[in-house]
């Protein structure tokens, strides 16, 4: 019955943390988020409450403000990304500056919405990024996507000192592919014929061999070396 519990794991309710300096909007976000289904852990007003208290709660999802006291966003984002791998962290801004989206996702968040956002936008956003999905404001992920193009396309500096690529098995490398492609999890589930479990399990895999630490990484790599067009 072990894959019936795992089933059951699965099913329970997606641990969130929401950290912003607004009390009010960090309150109508909880509350929404947790009308919504979701298990709201933890919230946090600053830069370092947030980091302490993602280490004692170990959210699946953070919802975090990049303009914070004591700490700015991305720094709280690169540290607990580093530190809890399987964190997946949902940038809510006001800022639309293209800057800040992509040194939030420099950082590790895997999605950036606008605070603009309705409140159905923002729980499709959390699920979502909870599933591993890339989510962004309409026009951003294209922005996004853009620049990692652009980096992929200049000179890679020393790249005779690298150590050799890690091996990565067929099954692996063609999850890979679609993942570049900009598939779902489940897109890519119902094109290989297996389990979304299945698929989350290889990206961890590939993750791990190629020490990356979220998915947007991950695109990124797979784009450098020309997987998005195969």
């Amino acid at each position: 019955m072990s894959a019936t519990h795992e089933e059951d794991a699965g099913q329970r309710a997606i641990r969130v943390m929401v950290v912003d300096d607004h009390p009010m909007w960090r309150d109508a976000v909880t509350r929404d988020l947790a009308e919504a289904g979701f298990d709201v852990v933890a919230t946090a007003g600053d830069g370092p409450q947030a980091v302490r208290r993602a280490g004692a709660v170990t959210p699946d999802v953070m919802v975090l403000d990049l303009n914070l006291p004591g700490m700015p966003g991305v720094q709280v984002c690169k540290e607990l990304v580093g530190a809890q791998p399987g964190l997946r962290v949902l940038v809510l801004s006001a800022s639309g500056e293209h800057a800040d989206v992509l040194e939030a996702v420099k950082s590790g968040a895997t999605g950036y919405l606008m605070k603009s956002a309705s409140t159905q936008e923002l729980t499709e956003a959390v699920r979502r990024t909870a599933a591993g999905d890339a989510v962004f404001t309409p026009g951003l992920a294209g922005l996004v996507l853009g620049e990692y193009r652009r980096l992929a396309s200049e000179p890679a500096p020393a790249a005779s000192d690298e150590p050799k690529a890690p091996e990565l098995t067929d099954r692996e490398t063609e999850v890979l592919r679609l993942v570049a492609k900009g598939l779902s999890y489940k897109q890519i589930a119902e094109r290989l014929v297996i389990s979304h479990r299945t698929v989350q399990n290889h990206v961890q895999n590939t993750l791990g061999k190629l020490q990356l630490h979220n998915r947007v990484e991950l695109v990124r790599y797979a784009i450098e070396r020309g997987l998005d067009d195969a």
